[in-house]
Order: structure tokens, then sequence, then C-alpha cells
């Protein structure tokens, strides 16, 4: 999606070399009109594909996956919450992911009453790195018994292993709008 590769080099940051902050159009104030034209595309590139809910992952994945749904006939989002709360059902399926990030491993948590049996799951996030994300989504969707369609991502770390462990995964639709094929002495290239 030439739009946000365009958007990622004139606006994105490259911290210690190798981590790329996106946080003033994606991470921490969102582009409205880049969001929607990122829903856009991920509906035109799963045209045809039935899809029931869309899954993904606070915080980040929340404004994708709702302005996504919006272009595949406003289907209801479902975030995997973080943190522990007293409002979340006890009755929940989880996953453990790490978070290259924050460094470090969160149990992700879904109300069962939110996912059924037979469901058909678009999974969204917003960056794919390492796959861990992403791959407690899919068990998560598996836990419910749901049929995960495939996953959308908005910028993928091509040179890292994250599709290859969505794909080990048995979910072989991986599709990224913008693929980072390296970052290395302050430059970005894609894919």
């Amino acid at each position: 999606m030439q739009l946000l590769k365009d958007k990622i080099l004139s606006d994105g940051r490259l911290l210690d070399g190798y981590v790329l902050k996106v946080d003033n159009f994606l991470n921490h104030q969102l582009d409205v009109a880049l969001l929607d034209a990122m829903g856009a595309e991920f509906a035109r590139r799963f045209a045809g594909v039935k899809i029931d809910k869309i899954l993904t992952v606070e915080a980040s994945g929340i404004a994708v996956a709702v302005m996504a749904a919006r272009h595949f006939g406003n289907v209801p989002v479902v975030f995997a919450k973080k943190t522990e709360s007293l409002t979340l059902d006890q009755d929940a399926y989880e996953s453990d992911v790490y978070s290259f990030t924050k460094q470090k491993t969160y149990r992700v948590r879904v109300s069962r009453r939110y996912l059924v049996p037979g469901e058909k799951v678009l999974v969204l996030d917003d960056f794919l790195a390492n796959g861990h994300a992403a791959c407690g989504l899919i068990d998560i969707v598996r836990q419910a018994q749901g049929e995960v369609v495939g996953v959308g991502i908005v910028i993928e770390k091509g040179f890292q292993s994250g599709r290859k462990l969505i794909e080990e995964a048995g979910v072989s639709r991986v599709e990224s709008l913008a693929i980072l094929s390296s970052i290395a002495d302050g430059k970005i290239a894609f894919a």
C-alpha cells in the first residue's frame, strides 16, 4: 500500500536504529483518513472471504480493526485484553504472547461470550515481527472452535520470523499492507 509506505518514510522514526516508531499516525495519535484507507485496503484484499468477526489485541490494533470493520459491512470487532479486570468475564479464552516492544509476556483474554464455535474470524494487528501476538490470537480463535480465515497486518518486519510462525500455525493467508525488507543504518527498505 503505497500511501502507507509514504507515511512511514515521511513520519516514521527509528529508535536505536532498528525499532520503527509510528506513534504519530498509528499507535498514539491516529491519522483517521489513513486508517480508513487501510480498512478499505484490507477489505479489497480479503474480498470474497466470509468474515463474521475481526479479532485484534489491545491497544494499537483496535483502531485498525474498527476502521476495517466498516469496510466489511460493520462486522463486530473483538479485542483481546492484556490486563485483568473486574469487568472481564472469568470464563475466557486465554493465550500467552510475548511483546517484542515491551520485552515481556502478556496473558491475553477474550470472553467466551464474544467468540463462538463456527465463526469465521479475521485477525488484524498493527505490527508483525516475531508473530507471537498473531499466534496468540489464532490460538484463542481455535480454542473457541472458530476458523481463522486470514491474518491482516499493517506493517510487517519481513526480515523477522513472524510470517513463518503464522504459516506454521496453519494459516496460509497473511496480508501485510507494508512489508519492511530491512532496517539498517537509519534507513527503511520495503519488500
